[in-house]
């Protein structure tokens, strides 16, 4: 049997579990973290304003730059946790576009999917079976945010008609709590125990990516304590059913 982690991106996985993940590993449990918005566009596709926008907060200039980066990030933040990754080669939402080359994303994106984002479910969610087993735990983002990365993730996994787990998405889920308080409300929780130990390695898998740090929590140490308040009031990690 082996646990699956959704992530959208190359960081949701473990900014949300790396603590239940590096405690499954120590335990022997099979672990691999499946990166489904990770592909490289075209250097012939004009990047939009909003995704040199994010690049320049990055430092980074091409997009095949910025993959290279955060992927390397990515390997040492698996290997922080022992975990195994896997990276297939959808597009972030900043580099996508329509069939006019005009990009789907120009201003926010903390939006709905676009409707040319459609075919996107059915494509992701025949990935997923072609690469999964009867057996494999599926555990995806609740879509705290609204980012149109996870939704279109989730609506993939929920597509395939078998049974889920689901993960909070940090650091959304410590924005918006009213939004994880009112996702869960009717749905049952498993608690899955991390230690000190878990805390401190989820915390250093998490400093791998540099590059994110400062956007989505306002630099390394903030993130750090972020993790700690986080589980330092429970001592576990809720997953959803």
């Amino acid at each position: 049997m082996r646990w699956i982690y959704l992530s959208p991106h190359l960081d949701d996985a473990i900014f949300s579990c790396g603590g239940i993940i590096f405690e499954q590993r120590k335990a022997g449990i099979s672990v691999e973290i499946w990166n489904w918005m990770s592909g490289i566009p075209s250097a012939d596709m004009p990047l939009s304003y909003l995704a040199r926008s994010v690049h320049a907060e990055w430092g980074l200039a091409s997009a095949k730059e910025v993959l290279d980066c955060r992927l390397a990030e990515d390997h040492l933040a698996v290997k922080r946790v022992d975990a195994s990754s896997r990276y297939f080669d959808f597009l972030d939402c900043i580099y996508r576009h329509d069939k006019l080359s005009s990009p789907l994303y120009t201003d926010d994106i903390f939006v709905p999917p676009h409707k040319a984002d459609d075919a996107l479910v059915p494509q992701i969610a025949k990935r997923m079976q072609e690469n999964l087993h009867p057996d494999d735990v599926v555990v995806c983002p609740l879509t705290i945010g609204n980012h149109p990365d996870h939704v279109i993730v989730r609506r993939a996994a929920e597509e395939m008609g078998r049974p889920l787990l689901y993960y909070a998405d940090i650091p959304y889920a410590l924005w918006y709590p009213e939004q994880l308080a009112e996702i869960t409300e009717d749905v049952e929780a498993e608690i899955y125990s991390v230690s000190e130990e878990g805390l401190r390695v989820w915390q250093e898998a998490a400093s791998a990516y540099a590059t994110q740090l400062t956007v989505l929590f306002g630099g390394e140490e903030m993130m750090k304590k972020a993790l700690k308040l986080n589980w330092r009031a429970k001592q576990y990690i809720q997953l959803f059913r």
